[in-house]
């Protein structure tokens, strides 16, 4: 093995990469192989909390087929084969210096005049010189040096230049080898892992899509995705080439001490001795590095857990001046990453230093007594050495970069466990199984016999208590209650999402455990509060009603439904897409599309769970009369909360408390005065009075124009308000929990997508056109640092120098063998181990210094950059955040992932360009001065010793590119059908789920095949171009030494200082995607800094003034969503309001009600004429004094995971606030006793988004935050609409209060929350089409009255 060529290479790796430790063979280590440091922020904690691995290694492999086995078996041949060549090396690199030495001697001895070369042997030219010489010398002292004049040499037989070409064959017979036989063990394992991942893909997700619902409310939707994604790749990581690299690597460890054992057991030993030194440190900077990374990570979740929740509330972090609270609190949470960084930073340099120092210890030992036995015993010939000591050397080299390997075996290991027992789970209830009876005829009765039940993820709540109720089929059924009676509970218990703990449910009879799943949600039509729509057209949506359904049938359907009508107004009428989770369509036409979703099966019993509840009252209109219409002649189970809905039903129910309390029809509950009676009571007092003045008005009066409906757009606030995707589906309040995935974001997306035709927007394609940005920019962010820098420079500097001064040393020592003189040789030897001591302990410390330093300064540019950047997403205007490329999920992980890579183009890549630069340098000046003709020969060969290493690099990052790209189509399917699960289990569409997911694995799999063949001829290229390299160089090199008289140390010199640095090379160009990566995430992370935001934040600028009154004034405003420009929102609306006053806002969903409290907030400025508040043009007032005026209370409101004081606090970020008044607000927004009552009191977590709470205590928390602001104006933006009867009354009390001697602006469906307000403004299509007081509106007998007579919620 030539002495410098790969060995030392190997060595120089050892620790070279402080910052990746990736060491590698020798080819320069594309980034499949490294530990990932840096790199991994974006996976999330759940490394953090590595389960116990319960996976054992083989058992990775058990979805092989016979056809993986053989490929993997024949890649496992290969690897062996090629892990025995660099040993193999070893023996012909020992001859070839033996012959070099020997070759060396001869002219030593004859460049003596008095010898000469006669008959091939050396002689004295005359005997009586040597007679003389051991005169003189009496024969004790003799022994050594004249014995060594008297041995017999032979000469004149050593033809230099014959041999090394032997040699070159030689090499270039196992070069060749290398290459096929990389080829091979790479590309078929990788082939093999890719088949074997395909399958685990779709077994894993056909078995989570079998699951049943308790099970997804104890598991994350986000945790499922990210395994679906990462996990599953850090599987394919421990089955693919790692395990090929690790076998190679492994037998060229046994062999490397094969070699050294046969040749020389002696010297073997010795320097065994001290290599578990080197194992023992690999071993404990690898543990070391794992555990600071999840510790890092895990660090980092918190700051990335608080960076979502707040940009998914962005519009409450606005709305209440929250932005720069929150950068603190984001801020807090890097500390405790950046400090994990640091320090593995830190113990990395030391684990690496210690290492250098070791090795070089270990070199000083082993030339020091090897040289003693080849010199002083002759034990050995200097080749022999050589071969034992870099055999061992290899050995060791190669057992350190297999370690590496194990790690990735480990994750992959670790991330099994979950997979693999979520594909052995058996469900509970499995929705595909084909067991059970399916009933000839259906009648449709169902009961309830004594059910317990409690939801599996909060097993504490009982839900059900003994409920027992029967339906009888054909009737309709109404269940009333409060909130969180039990009401949905008992239809999902229908539907069999959940079976019940006691008691059972039947069907005619039968136990419905017993009835095959799939046929019994066949039966079951159900409407949803918030019915979730699929990302296609209008016509697909309703086919998934029932397969194969003709068009007729839609159409029918939708005819029933009243859909028909609107969809025939859409430009692409059936074929309209609804946008992700149906955000395209208003609230009543989504509803209307579920309702035919429903028909289309023609159910036996239909399920409404609060089917109109988020309606406004024309909107309600149609659907009540839609759901009318298809009752006939069906079980019918409805919830509802407005009486009006329920009055004709044929039984009504009574929960409480999870049990049926009383049952009968209205009339007779009414008698009872029981639950039923309170609800009926509070709900109708208000609209009482209204109602009957309005009838005797009303005096038959024919209608003239209804109020036209408007824009299917769904004001924005209120669709992004409405739960934006809940990851945790919330169970306290089972109506909320189908949530709709999306918020303002992707229905731009989709809107882009429907009308193509105006402006080909090409989707996405702007985040790769970033220009990279200038590295001087990015430096300038870290130059605070710069101290830490120079030193880390300094440190690689000298660091890079270590390697040539190594080739140096080695070349030294081979030189002093052919020294003729013993004493000159002992004293040469000596001084030459002295020396690598010397060099080892300067090493420690260099290392130790650029790793840390270089740690240091990326980790805090790393924390500054994330701060920059959240500061900077927070200061942006809404509109920018309803862009789909700027939602909540696509932000955080830019924050996470952007801001760690950009420390790839400083600090460590800095030191690593220094170190490479340095090493390069010194190795190139100390060759040209030995030997310029070599020198030029082998740089030769150096473009692709450093090629091979980029080419491997750039290779594998192309293919995660395109690898992401093609998972995430099918990443999309899995999400929506995660997000959504609860649809899809009651349409029973999991088999069509699995099967597009199925149908998009196909394009990973085929670029995994094609990355396999790439990536296997990359790696045998890259192994085997080394010995191509040494084969010419010392063919080259005899020629040199027999015909210029080039002194044969000076070939070793020149070959092992350029080899090791151009593996140096290598490994610096493989950083190159990293630094590429670095420039493009700073380039959009720099965008995002740059962007003007369009209403500013941050700025102190525009007006204030003192004695704020709250005159409000809408003058001409017209307005579309920057998202969405083609639809005219508010098209001159006027409206004025006087300080104290309240005015109500009326009309159909989608006629801009919302827009206009938006544009008061500054969410965004009107396109055209202007908002005045107290005489000033809102535009030019500043932005946070014109917000802490103004509160606002929601339809859904939204809290933040802090505890309900904190929640209330948040109303007022400019200043502290005490207690009391916190608990003065809670009272004022009757909040205080339900708080008093709960355990923990004021500290009581609310839970992510405020889960753990209803609806009606999250509302009466919102009321208390808008309080604390003691704002001047009150915005209430439909804040009751969402609530039962009861609740509603308690907030409305509340609101009430809220009110006094503020201005006022309401946003209602119910005209019973607005009768009593001073201005009363009709909407449509964006204009006020009148306004005055409720009696005066009467009396004008237009839309109003219209509203009021036909459409109002009427008890």
């Amino acid at each position: 093995m030539p002495s410098g060529s790969v060995k030392l290479q190997s060595i120089k790796k050892l620790g070279q990469e402080n910052h990746s430790y990736d060491f590698s063979d020798e080819e320069p280590s594309g980034p499949n192989m490294k530990v990932p440091a840096s790199k991994d922020n974006e996976k999330g904690a759940e490394n953090a909390e590595q389960p116990a691995i319960r996976v054992g290694f083989f058992q990775l492999f058990r979805f092989a087929t016979c056809h993986d086995v053989l490929m993997m078996v024949v890649g496992s041949v290969c690897a062996v084969l090629h892990g025995s060549a660099q040993p193999l090396m070893l023996l012909v690199f020992g001859m070839l210096t033996d012959t070099f030495v020997n070759y060396d001697i001869e002219l030593n001895e004859l460049s003596d005049e008095r010898k000469e070369c006669v008959n091939n042997t050396i002689q004295w030219k005359n005997q009586s010189a040597l007679m003389a010489l051991l005169d003189q010398s009496d024969w004790s002292s003799v022994n050594t040096s004249a014995l060594g004049m008297l041995r017999v040499r032979s000469c004149g037989i050593l033809d230099i230049e014959h041999e090394m070409t032997q040699f070159a064959f030689y090499y270039v017979g196992i070069g060749l080898a290398v290459c096929v036989l990389g080829y091979f063990q790479i590309s078929l394992w990788v082939t093999a892992a890719a088949r074997q991942i395909q399958l685990i893909r779709k077994m894993y997700f056909s078995k989570v899509m079998r699951m049943e619902i308790g099970w997804f409310d104890c598991t994350s939707v986000g945790e499922l995705n990210t395994r679906m994604s990462d996990d599953i790749n850090k599987i394919n990581d421990a089955i693919a080439d790692q395990v090929a690299i690790f076998l190679q690597r492994f037998t060229t460890f046994v062999c490397g001490f094969c070699v050294g054992f046969v040749k020389g057991w002696k010297l073997t030993l010795i320097i065994i001795a001290a290599s578990p030194l080197i194992g023992i440190g690999a071993g404990f900077m690898a543990m070391f590095v794992a555990k600071l990374t999840g510790m890092e990570l895990q660090a980092y979740a918190k700051a990335g857990a608080v960076a979502d929740e707040v940009l998914s509330s962005i519009r409450t972090v606005a709305a209440f001046g929250g932005e720069l609270k929150e950068v603190q609190r984001y801020d807090r949470n890097l500390v405790s990453a950046q400090r994990w960084g640091i320090r593995k930073g830190l113990i990395m340099g030391f684990f690496t230093g210690y290492m250098w120092l070791i090795i070089f210890l270990c070199y000083a030992l082993a030339f020091w007594y090897g040289s003693g036995l080849v010199v002083d015993t002759e034990e050995y010939s200097p080749g022999t050495l050589l071969q034992v000591f870099f055999g061992v050397l290899i050995a060791a080299m190669n057992l350190g970069q297999a370690s590496p390997c194990l790690e990735a075996f480990a994750a992959g290991r670790g991330a099994a466990t979950i997979i693999f027992e979520t594909i052995d789970r058996e469900p509970e209830i499995d929705c595909l199984s084909e067991a059970g009876y399916k009933l000839d005829r259906v009648k449709g009765d169902i009961e309830f016999h004594n059910v317990t039940f409690h939801y599996p993820s909060r097993p504490e709540v009982k839900i059900l208590d003994q409920l027992s109720v029967a339906v009888k089929s054909g009737e309709t059924t109404a269940f009333v209650g409060p909130s969180g009676a039990g009401k949905s509970t008992a239809v999902q218990l229908i539907q069999r999402f959940y079976d019940p703990k006691e008691g059972m449910v039947t069907l005619d009879g039968h136990d419905i455990r017993g009835l095959n799943i799939q046929w019994l949600r066949s039966l079951i039509g159900i409407v949803e509060q918030e019915p979730v729509l699929f990302a296609t057209s209008i016509a697909e949506n309703i086919r998934y009603g029932r397969p194969n359904v003709s068009m007729d049938d839609i159409i029918t359907a939708a005819k029933e439904a009243n859909a028909f009508n609107f969809i025939m107004d859409l430009p692409q009428k059936f074929d309209t897409l609804v946008g992700e989770g149906g955000g395209q369509m208003s609230g009543g036409q989504k509803q209307r599309i579920a309702i035919a979703r429903a028909l289309v099966r023609n159910p036996r019993i239909l399920l409404l769970d609060m089917a109109t509840s988020a309606l406004d009252n024309e909107s309600e209109a149609v659907v009540q009369e839609a759901l009318d219409k298809v009752r006939m002649g069906r079980t019918t189970i409805s919830i509802a909360h407005r009486l009006s809905t329920i009055k004709n039903a044929d039984v009504i129910v009574g929960f409480e408390h999870g049990r049926a309390v009383e049952k009968g029809k209205h009339d007779d509950l009414l008698e009872r005065k029981g639950v039923y009676f309170t609800l009926v009571t509070l709900q109708s007092q208000g609209d009482k009075a209204l109602n009957e003045k309005a009838r005797q008005m009303s005096d038959k009066e024919e209608e003239s124009g209804r109020l036209s409906r408007a824009g299917s757009y769904r004001a924005s606030l209120r669709n992004s308000i409405r739960q934006r995707s809940r990851s945790q589906l919330s169970n306290l309040i089972p109506e909320s929990s189908v949530s709709i995935a999306g918020e303002v974001g992707p229905r731009a997306y989709t809107a882009l997508q429907a009308d193509k035709s105006k402006s080909a927007i090409p989707e996405d394609d702007d985040d790769e056109l970033v220009e990279p940005a200038p590295v001087a920019r990015i430096l300038k962010y870290n130059v605070p640092e710069w101290p830490y820098m120079l030193f880390g420079s300094i440190g690689a500097a000298i660091n890079g120098g270590v390697n040539p001064v190594y080739a140096l040393l080695f070349s030294q020592i081979l030189a002093t063998f052919s020294i003729t003189d013993p004493a000159v040789q002992r004293r040469q030897i000596d001084g030459i181990c002295l020396f690598f001591v010397m060099v080892g302990v300067v090493s420690f410390f260099t290392q130790m210094l650029q790793s840390y330093a270089f740690s240091k300064s990326g980790e805090l540019l790393t924390r500054r950059l994330r701060r920059l950047g959240f500061h900077a997403m927070l200061g942006q205007e809404i509109g920018w955040f309803d862009d789909h490329r700027n939602s909540p999920g696509a932000l955080t992980t830019r924050l996470a992932t952007d801001a760690s890579q950009v420390q790839g183009a400083t600090g460590s890549q800095i030191g690593m360009i220094v170190n490479s630069l340095t090493n390069i340098g010194v190795a190139v000046l100390m060759s040209f001065y030995f030997s310029w003709k070599l020198t030029l020969l082998i740089l030769c060969f150096l473009p692709f010793i450093a090629l091979s290493g980029g080419f491997q690099a750039k290779m594998l990052t192309g293919f995660a590119k395109e690898d992401k790209q093609a998972m995430e189509a099918a990443g999309q399917i899995s999400g929506e059908a995660l997000n959504n699960i609860r649809t899809i289990a009651g349409l029973g569409k999991e088999k069509v789920f699995v099967e597009r997911y199925e149908g998009q694995l196909d394009a990973p799999y085929q670029a995994a095949l094609k990355k396999a063949n790439v990536y296997g001829i990359c790696y045998g290229f890259a192994q085997c171009i080394v010995f191509l390299t040494n084969s010419a160089s010392y063919r080259f090199g005899g020629y040199l030494v027999r015909q210029e008289g080039l002194h044969f140390s000076l070939v070793f010199r020149v070959i092992s200082a350029i080899v090791t640095s151009g593996t140096a090379l290598g490994r610096a160009s493989s950083y190159t995607p990293d630094y590429a990566k670095a420039k493009i995430s700073a380039a959009r992370f720099f965008q995002l800094l740059d962007r003007v935001p369009l209403i500013s934040v941050y700025s102190s600028e525009g007006d204030k003034w003192d004695n704020f009154q709250g005159n409000i004034d809408f003058i001409d405003c017209k307005f579309t969503y920057p998202t969405r420009p083609d639809i005219q929102v508010l098209n001159g609306l006027n409206v004025s309001v006087k300080p104290g006053q309240t005015l109500a806002f009326v009309g159909s969903s989608g006629c801009g009600k919302s827009t206009s409290v938006q544009l008061l907030e500054r969410f965004y400025d009107p396109d055209h004429g202007r908002v005045l508040i107290d005489g000033h043009d809102t535009s030019r007032v500043n932005v946070p004094f014109l917000r802490s005026k103004i509160g606002i209370v929601s339809q859904e409101p939204i809290l933040f995971d802090c505890s309900i004081a904190e929640n209330i606090k948040y109303g007022d970020n400019m200043r502290e606030i005490s207690m009391n008044e916190v608990m003065s607000a809670a009272k004022k927004a009757q909040l205080h006793d339900f708080v008093m009552a709960l355990p923990e009191k004021y500290d009581t977590n609310v839970g992510a988004q405020g889960s753990q709470l209803s609806r009606g205590q999250k509302q009466r928390i919102a009321i208390a935050r808008a309080i604390i602001r003691d704002p001047k104006i009150l915005l209430l933006d439909e804040a009751t609409s969402a609530l039962d009867t009861e609740s509603e009354k308690t907030v409305q009390d509340a609101l009430d209060r809220a009110r006094e001697g503020r201005t006022c602006i309401v946003i209602a469906h119910r005209l019973s929350t607005i009768q009593n307000s001073d201005i009363i403004a009709v909407m449509s299509r964006g204009y006020v089409i009148e306004k005055g007081a409720h009696d005066q509106l009467m009396s004008l007998k237009g839309a109003y009255y219209k509203l009021v007579t036909t459409g109002a919620p009427i008890s």
